[in-house]
């Protein structure tokens, strides 16, 4: 018995081994694949990158960007805290319900994602009111901020989610009986412990926001020097021929990209993506 046991140990290795291969092979093949892709773009670009990057249209496109990723984040954090707080706390009813109708961005296009903000806010009675108001969203910067914000909400409410399910809701119970109210229970002991998490939450969003296209596109349009952020100075460039300015504009995208995903995965977003995505 115990030979035979022995004999069959050679061929498991030999098994394994050719297994582990296999899948190191795929591993390579789709690394390869994302990375020549995405390297064409930067090796193409870097030529003319320093003057295109100097001109007034991609400086614009970036000051533009940078405003309204960073404005949509924020505001997209102080909505998605107590949402994914309630969520994955609270005993709401309809909870799976509500959790669906959240995330739907994610699975929409986002030019479907356009058209339903567009039209809530360019054609009902509500969007009217706002826009007499001041609040005009549509072919305006603040549509831009608007789309951002509809398709981050998901992501940064997921990844929050994700974060709060982590912290033992014992702690919170434990301060309680110590005196704590809830709202104090959650903000000395949850929010400290859940830091890493809401950084690498704003972090994904506001790189998420920063490449956001179709959605913006419908709602605010591509008006050169008014509402051209990165992702449409690439998409007009190219429209007309001009590689140069529009690879500066993806190498940026891509640059932003990187960073953003390397301080998701320094500060513990591994484990969390993997629950996330």
């Amino acid at each position: 018995m115990k030979f035979a046991q022995r004999k069959n140990q050679p061929a498991k290795g030999i098994g394994n081994r050719i297994f582990q291969g296999i899948i190191l092979l795929f591993i390579l093949l789709i690394f390869v694949f994302f990375f020549s892709a995405l390297a064409n773009i930067i090796w193409k670009g870097l030529g003319g990158f320093v003057e295109s990057v100097a001109s007034t249209e991609i400086r614009f496109a970036i000051r533009l960007s940078l405003f309204t990723s960073v404005t949509a984040a924020l505001i997209c954090f102080f909505f998605a805290l107590p949402v994914a707080y309630g969520l994955e706390r609270l005993p709401i009813p309809g909870r799976k319900l509500i959790n669906v109708v959240i995330n739907i961005p994610i699975s929409l296009p986002p030019l479907v994602s356009g058209v339903a903000l567009l039209l809530l806010f360019g054609t009902t009675r509500f969007g009217q009111a706002l826009a007499e108001r001041g609040l005009n969203f549509v072919f305006s910067v603040k549509g831009i901020v608007l789309a951002q914000i509809f398709i981050i909400t998901p992501y940064m409410v997921r990844i929050l989610r994700s974060t709060l399910a982590d912290i033992n809701p014992r702690l919170e119970f434990v301060a309680r009986t110590l005196g704590c109210s809830q709202w104090q229970a959650f903000y000395k002991v949850t929010l400290p412990l859940a830091k890493n998490g809401i950084i690498a939450g704003l972090v994904i969003s506001w790189s998420r926001a920063i490449g956001e296209f179709g959605c913006a596109l419908m709602v605010a349009g591509a008006t050169r020097m008014v509402t051209e952020t990165l992702p449409v100075a690439l998409y007009l460039n190219m429209s007309i021929g001009n590689l140069e300015m529009a690879m500066a504009a993806a190498t940026c995208l891509i640059i932003i990209s990187l960073i953003s995903l390397f301080i998701f995965e320094i500060i513990g977003g591994k484990k969390r993506a993997a629950r996330i995505f």
